[in-house]
């Protein structure tokens, strides 16, 4: 139960990294490789406010505490959004504008990729070991639910990206933002011809899924030491998860996430080594696309925008 638990920890965090890979699919059909450093931006932007915001964290209130998660979370989502946003101006528009060939789309976001690990890595370092003031007692056990140990640090992380998720699916469903995601995800060129604009959805399609990776980055800092490289093995796997669930399909990122993150923390239950984690969760990843090459919930097609 408590590699379960640590399971769905991790998962939740894969899951928000996983719905902006599938978010992008969905509108543009190409995968966006510099994702992953959206994802770091967010744990850096959160901290640079965090650490302004409690110093060492030793003298902070316990009623201060839900405020700095909060503003930490905003803070790193806000980022990573803005930086998502300029990566769809500067890296993907100007191609799509030109209609050029995928592979510019994809040399594009590995330069941007490389581009904003450098860039962070100049402004706060190249350390890998970064870590976030302790604020508040992550490891406080809350309740034990079948023996297990549920801590407050694991409260927050799975609380957060749940809400996150059932918000993005909501939006989707139901709005009228959502609507033109789903309409050009569908036919890009019949949705334009319906009055929707395209360049306005795909840009604030990237905002949503730089969000989304910017608190996932947030919610990483705080449980594990981070870097201006921080994004790539998380990135991938969460691409990993997004096919797993069905690239194109946000809920099928959802349960990705969520199921990838599991069988990694499950890996020790039956008696493998550790240092297998990785290589179980992609052997599981392709077990699941041989016998269902779509995904669990089947990949969404459209023409691209």
């Amino acid at each position: 139960m408590n590699y379960l638990i640590l399971g769905l920890t991790r998962g939740s965090m894969y899951a928000l990294i996983a719905l902006g890979y599938t978010l992008v699919y969905g509108v543009l059909q190409l995968i966006n490789f510099a994702h992953s450093e959206v994802f770091m931006s967010g744990a850096f932007g959160s901290y640079a406010i965090v650490h302004l915001l409690v110093g060492d964290g030793k003298a902070t209130p316990s009623w201060a505490v839900p405020l700095v998660l909060l503003a930490g979370m905003v803070s790193g989502a806000l980022l990573a959004a803005v930086i998502a946003w300029a990566l769809e101006r500067v890296a993907y528009r100007p191609l799509r504008k030109r209609g050029a060939p995928k592979l510019a789309f994809l040399i594009s976001a590995i330069g941007a990729s490389f581009f904003l690990s450098q860039l962070f890595g100049k402004l706060f370092g190249r350390l890998t070991s970064n870590s976030f003031p302790e604020f508040f007692d992550q490891n406080a056990v809350i309740f034990k639910p079948f023996g297990a140990e549920v801590r407050v640090l694991q409260i927050v992380i799975v609380a957060s990206a749940v809400a996150m998720m059932i918000f993005l699916d909501r939006l989707v469903t139901l709005t009228k933002l959502g609507r033109s995601i789903r309409a050009i995800s569908e036919d890009a060129p019949t949705a334009a011809l319906m009055g929707i604009d395209i360049d306005k959805t795909i840009s604030r399609t990237f905002v949503i899924g730089g969000l989304l990776g910017g608190a996932a980055g947030f919610l990483f800092g705080l449980n594990f030491s981070f870097g201006n490289t921080m994004g790539f093995i998380p990135g991938v796997k969460a691409f990993a998860a997004a096919v797993l669930g069905g690239i194109g399909n946000i809920r099928g990122a959802m349960i990705g996430g969520l199921l990838l993150g599991i069988v990694e923390n499950l890996v020790p239950v039956v008696n493998i080594d550790t240092k297998w984690t990785d290589v179980v969760a992609f052997v599981v990843l392709v077990l699941v696309l041989m016998f269902r090459p779509t995904g669990i919930l089947g990949e969404r097609l459209g023409r691209a925008a």
